[in-house]
């Protein structure tokens, strides 16, 4: 039994014994003692239904997955089209560290990129102008409005892997 976000509890995970199936499919097997036995199957769920967990698990988050889970880590937002080179490089180099980012080449304005990527609660957003592709950096703003200034993309990285680590240690 879990508990959710609420306090109510659900059952996810279940093992059940099936004495009916292996009767019905006519299973045996030979045993020790050289003789036919029927065997017991155990059924295991251990997340109960899919549908369920995930629902316990969003409602738990509230939307905001650990930065280990979520399936967008990162989104790179060019400030204009011009800039969509140099976000193509950086995406890249986050795919080679296993990183998954996202690109909004949309004709949008930066303001409408970032609230956008807020609504989809995507943990790190990665602004891309002239002075980042020009000093091969990225300017960084995290979930919630926290700006962590400029870095390049290998420090990101390392900023990243520190804290997915220090989420999979504390739970």
């Amino acid at each position: 039994m879990v508990r959710d976000a609420l306090g109510r509890r659900w059952q996810l995970g279940t093992i059940q014994v099936d004495y009916n199936l292996p009767e019905r499919f006519e299973l045996e097997y030979k045993g020790a003692d050289n003789e036919m036995h029927r065997p017991v199957m155990i059924h295991r769920a251990p997340f109960g239904s899919m549908e369920r967990f995930v629902a316990v698990l969003l409602e738990h988050c509230g939307g905001n997955f650990p930065l280990w889970l979520t399936p967008e880590q990162v989104a790179i937002l060019p400030i204009s089209d011009k800039y969509a080179k140099y976000a193509q490089h950086v995406s890249q180099l986050l795919k080679n560290y296993e990183i998954r980012a996202l690109i909004d080449e949309r004709s949008e304005k930066t303001s409408r990129k970032i609230r956008d990527a807020e609504v989809a609660k995507i943990p790190f957003m990665l602004i891309v102008g002239e002075q980042e592709a020009n000093s091969e950096k990225v300017s960084i703003r995290r979930h919630g409005g926290e700006a962590l200034g400029s870095q390049s993309v290998e420090d990101f990285v390392h900023l990243l892997n520190e804290e997915i680590n220090r989420e999979l240690a504390a739970e």
